[in-house]
């Protein structure tokens, strides 16, 4: 099981936030050599009622300079010349307000109190054959790819803020303190666990490329950090048909949106510009389809989307945590240009899972494009995002100069608060007083295990409990393992050490078997990784582990199901694996062993069933009782391949790279295997291989991925049958992956094992709503359709193939990790049938 303390989450996020101020003497001089960054126009916005309106966009006419307001009304607009300037201010639901003001000094105040708007129905000539909200929609769509076309390419200026509050946090979780959260937390348990901010330089050409330089980054309370906020997370285009929100979620414009939404005409109203502003709700036809609802207003005769305020369900994104999700954007004309260009956006949330509740908001500023951008063959590259050179060393001057949007008090008391008590929380005093109460030993500790930590050296040692492993087979009988770990991180997880030793003790072969690695990561670059092991261990003949030990440990206590089948391996392993350019991975082993076979030992059940018994551990005869599959042996193998990622991006993070999968292309892995210097010579073969997977959206219908393997052996008529390629295969009925395109549900687990050639195929489509979203009654239940098809060939054999219809996405609420399946097998005729039940989690926790 994967393991991730508290320790280890903060520095994995600290690779991705900010950082905080610095020293006041150095503020007063920043202050004083360049007094013209503070070039501004401040004040606050506010409503008929007195009430402070957040993300107004105000901005100089004519222009792309501009800002939002915060969640407080508070505005800051930078400009750089004392001159007269007209200052636009646009709210959703109100009229736009113009004021010409003569800036004669900086900072120049300017309050604004917004009017609601009019809307009026008077304009609109109703047809009595046609909802007129319906004539602006398919017009909308007409000119949908048209729009889309408009803007070719631009650069621009970008700024995201983002905050994660959390409420009423409890104490514990799987009975672990989660303590303050870095100091997020008050003496209720709320407060703000994640606040950041970015500034960058972005760049677009038509039709996908995107490249952001991050300039400036901030996070609360950490001043070495980077926020994760970026332009491509945040890229909603709703002039597509789909837009990413955990899904695909079908655009109010989309081709087929009629077939998703009903719209009402609200009203219309005239912008300051004089266009004809038709405001139209959204309205789903169906609940739990992957839709919005709220309101977009869409200008008249141009059809250009004016702004959107909609709402989307996390049961409807089918994002467990997520409550509700509103996305809410802003779009500005240039004359110049003769199209609107989005210029604001903000995307709240509010969330609950597991005790856990909070809300949050992610803030986007769009200013200074041109679109006439210089741009030459390298303009664009597989890297889409970087940093500029001390990105996250901007002290507080800066940030009072450049910030576009200005901070809330919660926000500023949030920043002084956590950028105060950071030295203190990283001092060793403070970490090794945390640490001395987190590692206090516990009664329980005896049977869950026990973790020791010492963070401010980064080193941290897990040592495993008696129920973390307790299993049973047919050949240990009862049986348990005893491990302990230990890890240590440098540079803040971009370089690590690892080690660990594990004993394994069988009850009933009375059997004492250990093992034990050391793991060595270089850098977070190229991510070279060579690994030592050596041991005895008892090895499933398909190394894959089709058969889960827990599940295995049912199967045969309580149906007399001893399924899985194994052999003793004491060996001694060398592993290196480096990406050695973008996209291209190439991984090596190899290793000395020394095969066993080994017998049944045990035949207690707790529910016997009559007239059944256990098989042999001989995977080639079941009723071989005693019978060895192979003899004992000696073998070297080496392994070398390359895994090739067609189309790979990534993001350039200082001393760190994370790539970022392109679905538009597959996944190759090509690779030779080979086993030499056997003691007996006709265990010596040679096997290539190759698998190719890829995984992508098809728009409103779903998710569509496949699995291709394909390989030939030379020589090996007479090799060891652990050196066979076998087939995941699947008797117990039970699903343990989130999806089945590496297992064939029907297929008994050694039925076609090969030393030949062979063809695997697997291909899976989730409906993700496309279809059971249409049937009544059914749809409220948010399930999934899911089919697949399975098929292999292999040298000597009748083609296989399996087909399996199931439906996902089944559970209570918020957990939503069951599955079923009905299968059927084919083999030069119908073979079977089969009723599968998949627990996804299990796919998480092994």
């Amino acid at each position: 099981m994967f393991k991730v303390s508290k320790q280890d989450f903060s520095k994995l996020t600290g690779l991705f936030v900010n950082r905080s101020m610095k020293l006041k003497l150095l503020f007063l001089c920043v202050f004083l050599i360049s007094f013209e960054g503070f070039a501004q126009i401040i004040g606050h916005v506010k409503d008929s009622k007195g009430d402070p309106l957040s993300t107004v966009n105000i901005y100089i006419e004519n222009t792309f300079t501009g800002t939002t307001s915060n969640d407080d009304g508070n505005y800051e607009l930078e400009v750089s010349e004392l001159k007269s300037y007209t200052v636009v201010f646009k709210y959703l639901g109100f009229k736009t307000e113009k004021r010409t003001v003569i800036v004669d000094a900086f900072p120049y105040t300017l309050n604004v109190d917004l009017v609601e708007e009019e809307f009026t129905l008077q304009e609109v000539v109703l047809n009595s054959t046609e909802n007129p909200a319906n004539r602006i929609i398919r017009a909308a769509i007409a000119e949908r790819k048209n729009m889309l076309a408009k803007i070719n390419a631009f650069e621009a200026k970008f700024y995201s803020r983002g905050l994660i509050r959390i409420k009423d946090a409890p104490e514990k979780i799987f009975g672990q303190d989660i303590g303050d959260l870095g100091g997020g937390l008050d003496s209720t348990r709320s407060g703000i666990i994640y606040l950041s901010e970015t500034i960058s330089d972005i760049a677009f050409k038509r039709p996908d490329k995107l490249k952001e330089k991050i300039t400036a980054s901030k996070v609360s309370g950490n001043d070495n950090g980077f926020s994760f906020n970026t332009a491509s997370d945040v890229d909603f285009n709703f002039y597509n048909n789909t837009i990413e929100l955990g899904n695909q979620i079908v655009s109010p414009i989309a081709d087929y949106a009629f077939n998703y939404y009903r719209y009402d005409l609200e009203g219309v109203f005239y912008d300051d510009k004089g266009h004809l502003i038709n405001k139209i709700k959204v309205i789903p036809k169906r609940v739990n389809d992957r839709i919005f609802t709220g309101t977009i207003y869409i200008v008249e005769d141009q059809w250009s989307i004016y702004a959107l305020e909609l709402d989307i369900t996390g049961q409807q994104a089918q994002i467990p945590p997520a409550d509700i999700i509103t996305l809410k954007q802003e779009f500005s004309y240039s004359d110049a240009d003769q199209f609107w260009v989005l210029i604001s956006q903000s995307l709240e949330f509010s969330y609950g899972l597991l005790g856990f509740n909070g809300d949050g908001k992610f803030t986007a500023v769009y200013s200074n494009y041109n679109f006439e951008p210089e741009f030459v063959k390298s303009s664009f590259s597989n890297e889409i995002l970087s940093f500029a050179d001390a990105a996250n060393k901007k002290d507080s001057t800066f940030w009072e100069q450049k910030r576009p949007v200005p901070l809330t008090s919660e926000e500023s008391s949030d920043y002084v608060k956590k950028d105060s008590i950071q030295v203190i929380r990283k001092s060793q005093k403070y970490l090794d007083s945390i640490d001395a109460k987190n590692n206090t030993f516990k009664v329980m500790d005896i049977l869950t295990g026990y973790s020791y930590d010492n963070t401010y050296k980064e080193q941290y040692l897990d040592i495993s409990g008696p129920l973390d492993h307790l299993n049973f087979n047919s050949v240990q009988g009862f049986n348990n393992e005893f491990s302990i770990s230990f890890r240590k991180n440098y540079d803040e997880f971009r370089e690590n050490l690892s080690a660990g030793v594990t004993l394994a003790y069988g009850l009933s072969d009375e059997r004492l078997r250990y093992s034990g690695a050391i793991r060595y990561k270089f850098n977070h670059l190229s991510r070279p990784i060579i690994r030592l092991s050596a041991g005895v261990e008892l090895e499933q003949f398909n190394a894959a582990e089709p058969i889960l030990p827990m599940i295995n440990t049912i199967s045969s206590l309580f149906f007399e199901d001893n399924y899985m089948k194994a052999y003793d391996k004491s060996f001694v392993k060398l592993e290196y694996s480096e990406e050695w350019f973008n996209g291209f991975r190439f991984v090596s082993d190899i290793s000395y062993e020394r095969r066993n076979p080994v017998f049944n030992t045990t035949t207690y059940t707790v529910i016997n069933k009559e007239n059944d018994v256990y098989t042999s551990n001989n995977p080639l005869d079941p009723s071989a009782y005693g019978v060895a599959p192979f003899e004992s042996h000696h073998i070297i193998k080496l392994n070398v391949g390359a895994s090739i990622r067609f189309g790979q991006t990534y993001f350039s993070y200082p001393k760190a790279k994370f790539n970022i999968p392109n679905p538009k292309f597959p996944r190759l892995y090509l690779g030779y295997e080979t086993g030499f210097s056997a003691t007996n010579n006709a265990y010596n073969f040679g096997q290539i291989k190759g698998r190719l997977t890829q995984e992508f959206n098809i728009g409103n219908k779903g998710n569509f991925q496949y699995n291709l393997r394909a390989g030939k052996f030379f020589n090996a008529d007479g090799i060891a049958f652990m050196d066979f390629r076998h087939f995941n295969g699947n008797q117990t009925k039970v699903g343990t992956s989130a999806n089945y395109t590496d297992v064939f549900n029907n297929l008994p687990y050694y039925a076609l094992s090969t030393n030949k050639s062979y063809l695997e195929f697997h291909a899976e489509h989730d409906f993700r709503g496309y279809i059971l979203g249409k049937v009544p009654l059914l749809n409220k239940l948010n399930y999934n359709l899911v089919i697949g098809a399975h098929s292999l060939g292999t040298e000597g054999n009748l083609p296989y193939h399996e087909f399996n219809i199931g439906i996902d996405n089944i559970g209570f609420k918020k957990i939503r990790l069951l599955r079923i399946d009905y299968v059927r097998s084919y083999q030069g005729g119908y073979l079977g049938d089969s009723v599968i039940f998949g627990l996804k989690f299990l796919d998480f926790i092994n």
